[in-house]
């Protein structure tokens, strides 16, 4: 298939291009940000230029990554989250429905409100707390309203690209063991971690299968913000280092967070396709192979 993928540039774009194209796929990479001249410019928010680069590429399928990811910045500039998330989402499908070609959105777990006891399925009922996951699951609803053809992925707490690429909490627990040797971090906030590898792989065989719908695609298991760091300690072996429980009292945000962005991938279980490894298991290699490697 030729496919165009959107926000091409960023940590899971850089993981998931390769993937396509392992799988013998012609990928047509995109991105707001073009620096890399192998990745064509292309804002989702604008119609025109979007409407533009899908006519000129004629792709059977668009992978649309593109999004505004900051849970805060997304709390503090509302226009913008829509405009990029929601907005940017219908963009891409009415042209694709215009030329019918598959789509394949990346969505969150954060659609959910957090107060589940148990991990999140794709069977429960999206309430989002905070802007952001409003602003996606309103980009989800159009794919749904607007298209036949089509996979929404739900991700979690993403973790890739490195130290050139990741801004996410595991990067930001790394490069802080570059300062101190004591961290404070969270205990009552869970969540299940996405090696953006694994996730690459995951999709690259799911959009074979032509089993169009809704999937949470997640590694396995969940844990703490507390419990992640210390797994990071130890797994860059930096036993000089305490790691200290707090609240997220401790730490106030603009954004509101819930208790639980846990998930399972359920749909995925029941079609006994699912192949995403334990979370501790990941982060170990991503951790080994990605940022120790490109740090040294």
């Amino acid at each position: 298939m030729r496919i165009l993928v959107t926000g091409a540039e960023g940590m899971l774009g850089s993981a998931l291009c390769p993937a396509l194209r392992k799988k013998g796929h012609e990928v047509w990479a995109t991105d707001i940000d073009a620096s890399n001249r192998s990745i064509q410019h292309m804002d989702v928010r604008n119609y025109g230029n979007v409407k533009e680069v899908i006519e000129r590429s004629r792709p059977d399928m668009v992978m649309h990554l593109a999004a505004k990811t900051d849970v805060d910045k997304c709390e503090l500039e509302p226009d913008d989250a829509y405009l990029s998330n929601t907005i940017g989402t219908q963009n891409i499908a009415l042209l694709c429905q215009k030329h019918d070609i598959e789509v394949v959105y990346v969505s969150t777990i954060g659609v959910f409100d957090g107060n589940k006891s148990e991990p999140y399925t794709e069977f429960d009922e999206p309430n989002p707390i905070n802007v952001y996951g409003k602003s996606k699951l309103g980009g989800e609803r159009v794919i749904q309203d607007l298209l036949r053809r089509f996979y929404i992925i739900r991700s979690c707490w993403m973790v890739g690209g490195g130290p050139d690429k990741d801004k996410m909490f595991v990067a930001k627990i790394a490069r802080l063991l570059d300062k101190t040797n004591e961290l404070k971090v969270v205990n009552d906030k869970i969540g299940s971690l996405t090696y953006t590898m694994d996730f690459s792989e995951c999709v690259a065989d799911l959009i074979e299968t032509g089993y169009y719908g809704l999937y949470h695609c997640t590694n396995r298991g969940y844990a703490s913000r507390y419990e992640i760091a210390l797994r990071i300690v130890e797994f860059l072996g930096r036993s000089d280092v305490v790691v200290k429980p707090v609240s997220s009292a401790h730490f106030p945000l603009p954004a509101p967070r819930g208790r639980s962005e846990a998930s399972r991938n359920y749909k995925l279980e029941l079609l006994g396709i699912d192949k995403m490894r334990p979370w501790d298991e990941a982060l170990k290699e991503y951790l080994e192979k990605e940022w120790k490697a490109k740090k040294s």
